[in-house]
């Protein structure tokens, strides 16, 4: 059987914290990205990035629960990216309201 996907894999597979995971995962992924155009090695990222190298390795490799998302904004920071945060009220369809990461 095939079912379709709401867009959020955490959320497909019951998670609790389906929304926050699915935020982390793309910030994890952008500043993976981000460390593998620089030519970063995880030491010289872990250096740029105030954080133990295991660390590092533990976000790049999507392992990010002892990660708040304050930290990987402030990593996108620290590797040259601006954050903008936009609070606007939802949508008349949504009873309360969603985080979503979008990068220009």
């Amino acid at each position: 059987m095939i079912e379709q996907s709401s867009g959020n894999i955490y959320a497909d597979l019951g998670q609790s914290e389906a929304e926050e995971m699915q935020i982390k995962s793309r910030l994890a992924a952008k500043i993976s990205e981000i460390i593998n155009k620089s030519h970063l090695t995880q030491t010289q990222a872990s250096e740029v990035l105030s954080m133990p190298q295991s660390k590092v390795s533990n976000m790049l490799r999507g392992n990010f629960r002892g990660i708040s998302e304050a930290k990987m904004i402030e990593c996108l920071n620290l590797l040259g990216r601006d954050i903008q945060i936009i609070v606007k009220k939802a949508s008349r369809s949504h009873s309360e309201g969603h985080t979503r990461v979008i990068f220009a």
